[in-house]
């Protein structure tokens, strides 16, 4: 379901894929060939929620944020299933760990991972290319080569994928 909310609507791109039963409401907008998997919520009834291109929100997540505070989802981020992301910043190829959750104004680098069911509090920053994992997140270890090349053939496979559903999507 799409909903306007005072008098702004979710800017959808042509190309993105928004699986059935999901929700997105307000100033939202999502980029090229980004993909938002079902059951999922994005709200934009605070601030802007921004989805650049072939990003992934898997099932079951929750985007909102707080006044004046917006959530930033760059380029080719993966967010895994039943992530909740309030008011903070994802950067470029980040990949975001399935039922993790991160808090406002905390900021994700470029290349970064988060573990699985971390907690990342506010403000926290996540340097660029490296493991964080815990409640609350603590950086592991900078990321291996085979980390980065599964993390880009998750993002390659989710895009994919996405476009394969919305073709299915089109043929009804």
């Amino acid at each position: 379901m799409i909903y306007p909310f005072h008098h702004k609507s979710p800017k959808i791109s042509a190309s993105a894929f928004i699986a059935d039963y999901v929700t997105i409401t307000g100033d939202v907008v999502i980029g090229d060939e980004a993909s938002i998997w079902f059951n999922t919520v994005i709200r934009g009834d605070i601030a802007p929620t921004i989805i650049g291109k072939r990003v992934n929100v898997q099932d079951n997540c929750v985007l909102h944020q707080s006044p004046n505070n917006p959530l930033i989802l760059e380029d080719e981020v993966t967010v895994g299933h039943q992530v909740i992301l309030h008011s903070c910043i994802l950067r470029k190829n980040s990949l975001i760990g399935m039922g993790s959750i991160i808090l406002d104004n905390a900021e994700i680098g470029e290349g970064a991972f988060i573990g699985a069911g971390s907690l990342v509090p506010q403000g926290k920053k996540i340097p660029p290319n490296t493991l964080a994992f815990g409640r609350p997140a603590k950086v592991i270890r900078e990321l291996t080569l085979d980390d980065i090349k599964d993390m880009q053939r998750i993002t390659r496979e989710y895009a994919e994928k996405g476009q394969y559903y919305k073709k299915l999507q089109q043929s009804k």
